[in-house]
């Protein structure tokens, strides 16, 4: 099989972290992004779910804003975020 070479930039601390993680899975750059693109390939999707600093994906996140701005325009107030999201959850 013919092999061809992919270059990425990105900036160092980025990189420095990747490797550390890597390395910390016994594997390096190289042998983490030829696995990446297999499970696009094997997938054919992105082959993990998006999520925020928050946690959440982009779509839930914009959820709890929109019913979190509902609730305080309705006058709803709660003490904690488990109450919050127990209201969300109904």
């Amino acid at each position: 099989m013919a092999t061809t070479t992919i270059q990425l930039r990105i900036d160092k601390k980025t990189k420095e972290n990747a490797q550390d993680i890597f390395k910390k899975l016994g594997m390096d750059m190289s042998s983490a992004m030829k696995l990446f693109l297999s499970q696009v390939i094997r997938t054919k999707s992105i082959p993990f779910v998006a999520r925020t600093e928050n946690g959440f994906t982009p779509e839930y996140e914009q959820f709890i804003l929109e019913q979190s701005a509902d609730a305080l325009k309705n006058g709803r107030r709660f003490k904690t975020v488990k109450e919050v999201m127990d209201d969300l959850e109904n």
